[in-house]
């Protein structure tokens, strides 16, 4: 697993399609409809810890990519 489309193939198996409109958002649900996975034990420790990583990282790049946005709305 190493995209933010693979961790989405992996809930749609399990028919949860996630969609707020905006990206940093639907990674938060889709962080949080994984662990209900995990908790439910239908998705085995790897795959869990893979798309964990794969979340946090996406988050994170979202979350700068927020603040460079707000960094150059206030310079102007």
């Amino acid at each position: 697993m190493k995209t933010l489309y693979d961790v989405q193939q992996l809930l749609k198996k399990f028919g949860i399609y996630v969609y707020v409109g905006k990206r940093l958002w639907d990674i938060e649900v889709m962080a949080l409809e994984l662990d209900h996975l995990r908790k439910a034990r239908v998705v085995n420790d790897k795959t869990f810890v893979a798309a964990k990583v794969v979340l946090t990282h996406e988050h994170r790049i979202e979350v700068q990519h927020a603040r460079d946005q707000h960094q150059s709305i206030g310079g102007i």
